[in-house]
């Protein structure tokens, strides 16, 4: 990769208006979660089928045994790396106005981003499927399962977005409001295969001519199709030094 190629990336975010980051499972590969595709990811260990909802109904002890293995002993443990942080000083200093992410780690919250959209959820949350209610993945016991809800009894379920389930309606029109507003959308370690995530690129490019900037160690889906600039790196590797050149100026 040429140096003046991360330093056009980096004037093209110093000039825009409205800077949107766009992350993927890529992104928190280096603070140790593996992504969950591909011949190293987490469907290639496990059968996806316990986050399916409705196997979970039929089987919420199963389900919830499989989940606290891999959401909350493994994935629970994980910090923030270089990325994470990189992107939180880019809005802290005004150039990134929000971050949309495919992740539910809750990794970009730890390192200091505000404006986080978590289109599929998060795992910091616990949300009871009788009375509604939320609670803190943090505040309920996971020692006996599956978990109930302290006020209702009702069975307690993770926040996040499991298969055969919708995007909740108020984060996918947030996600795609920020898309049609970027005049840059950057995008870390997403390759583009999941819908209906995979179409805010194309949305930003569509409706506002987005300059797309990408960081991936690999070629995506975007990559020779919407990428104006393809930064071929490792996020943790680029993504400080993308943002020490934005914050130069």
């Amino acid at each position: 990769m040429t140096e003046s190629l991360i330093e056009k990336a980096a004037q093209v975010i110093r000039n825009s208006h409205h800077t949107v980051v766009f992350t993927g499972a890529g992104i928190s590969v280096e603070s140790g979660i593996p992504p969950f595709r591909g011949e190293n990811g987490l469907w290639a260990k496990y059968d996806p089928t316990f986050i399916e909802l409705g196997y979970f109904h039929a089987h919420p002890k199963e389900s919830w045994e499989m989940i606290k293995k891999v959401f909350y002993d493994f994935m629970g443990e994980a910090k923030p790396n270089p990325a994470h942080y990189a992107v939180a000083d880019l809005e802290r200093h005004g150039f990134v106005k929000e971050v949309i992410t495919q992740n539910i780690d809750n990794l970009h919250q730890e390192a200091g981003s505000k404006i986080v959209y978590e289109f599929h959820g998060s795992i910091r949350e616990l949300l009871c499927l009788r009375c509604r209610k939320k609670y803190p993945a943090s505040e309920i016991s996971l020692d006996e399962l599956p978990p109930h809800c302290p006020a209702c009894h009702g069975l307690l379920k993770p926040d996040f977005v499991f298969f055969s389930e919708q995007i909740p309606p108020e984060v996918n029109d947030l996600s795609f409001a920020a898309a049609e507003a970027a005049d840059v959308m950057l995008l870390i370690g997403t390759t583009g295969e999941v819908m209906p995530a995979s179409f805010l690129p194309q949305t930003a490019k569509e409706k506002n001519n987005a300059t797309i900037i990408e960081v991936n160690p690999a070629p995506s889906a975007y990559t020779y199709k919407l990428t104006d600039i393809f930064l071929q790196e490792k996020a943790g590797e680029i993504m400080p030094e993308l943002t020490a050149r934005v914050l130069k100026s």
